[in-house]
C-alpha cells in the first residue's frame, strides 16, 4: 500500500527538490546579488586574490579584511603539484601588512615553475609591491596605485641602534627582491622610497598606473582581459619549450 497517497503530510520528492532549489537561489541572491552564477568547465588557470591587509604572525582584529599567508602558501604548493593547473593569476588589492609574510609569499610566487601573472587593482601598497613584481609578468590598472615607503616598526622598541640595524637589513631584503624581479634600478627605487613631500606626514612615493610602468616596476598597464591573455601566451610558450626539451 502506498502510504503517501493516504498521508497528505508525507514528503513529496518533487516538492522537496523545488524548495531546495528556491533556497539555493535565495542564498545566491543574498551572498552574490544575483540569481545564477555563470558556470564554466574546470579552468587550467588558478586565481589567487591578495586583498586587505597581509596578516603575519599576529592575528589582526576581526573587522579588518585580511589575507592570511598560512592560507595562501598551501594553495601555491597545491597549484604547483596539480598537473591540471597550467598557470596562476594573482590579483592584488592590498594595503600591505607584515613584511616577512609578504616576502614569504613573494618568494613562493617567484619560485613556481608554472607561468604566473599579477594584476594590481585598486592598490598594491607597501609589501604588496614585492608580491606584484614576483610573477613572470605584471599588470596594473590605470587607476591603481602603489605606495613605496621605508619599512616601519610598531610597538615597544628596546635598543634603538640594534632595532635600526634590523630594520635596515629587512629593508635591504625588500629592495633587493624588487630590483631583482623588475626593471627598476636600486637607486631609483630608494629615491622613491625616501622621497619627501609626496606623502602627507610621511616619506615615500605614491605611484599611479602608467608611472609604475615608466619607473620599471610593472610591465604593462591593463586589466583582467589583458592579464588572462598574457597568461595564456606564457602557458603556450611553456608548453612549447617543454616539447622542445622532450624532442632533444
Amino acid at each position: 500500500m502506498d502510504e503517501t497517497a493516504n498521508n497528505p503530510q508525507a514528503s513529496n520528492p518533487n516538492q522537496e527538490g523545488k524548495e531546495q532549489k528556491e533556497t539555493g537561489i535565495l542564498d545566491k541572491i543574498q551572498q552574490l546579488g544575483q540569481t545564477n552564477v555563470p558556470q564554466m568547465e574546470q579552468s587550467n588557470i588558478h586565481m589567487l586574490t591578495i586583498i586587505g591587509q597581509i596578516e603575519g604572525h599576529m592575528q589582526l582584529p576581526p573587522q579588518n579584511k585580511t589575507t592570511k599567508y598560512e592560507h595562501i602558501i598551501p594553495q601555491l604548493v597545491a597549484a604547483e603539484q596539480n598537473p591540471k593547473i597550467e598557470g596562476l593569476l594573482i590579483i592584488l588589492n592590498t594595503v600591505g601588512g607584515d613584511v616577512e609574510a609578504g616576502l614569504a609569499l613573494s618568494e613562493m610566487i617567484s619560485s613556481l615553475s608554472k607561468p604566473t601573472v599579477t594584476l594590481v587593482l585598486g592598490g598594491g601598497h607597501s609589501i604588496g609591491v614585492p608580491i606584484a613584481v614576483a610573477a613572470n609578468y605584471s599588470f596594473i590598472a590605470e587607476t591603481a596605485t602603489m605606495t613605496i615607503h621605508p619599512v616601519r616598526l610598531t610597538g615597544l622598541v628596546i635598543g634603538v641602534p640594534q632595532t635600526f640595524e634590523y630594520l635596515d637589513k629587512m629593508q635591504d631584503r625588500v629592495i633587493n627582491f624588487v630590483t631583482r624581479h623588475s626593471s627598476i634600478s636600486e637607486e631609483n627605487f630608494k629615491e622613491l622610497m625616501l622621497s619627501k613631500g609626496n606623502l602627507t606626514r610621511d616619506i615615500g612615493t605614491n605611484v599611479i598606473g602608467k608611472d609604475a610602468v615608466s619607473y620599471g616596476l610593472i610591465n604593462e598597464v591593463g586589466g583582467i582581459g589583458q592579464a588572462i591573455k598574457k597568461l595564456n601566451e606564457l602557458i603556450e610558450q611553456s608548453k612549447g619549450s617543454s616539447n622542445e626539451d622532450v624532442i632533444q
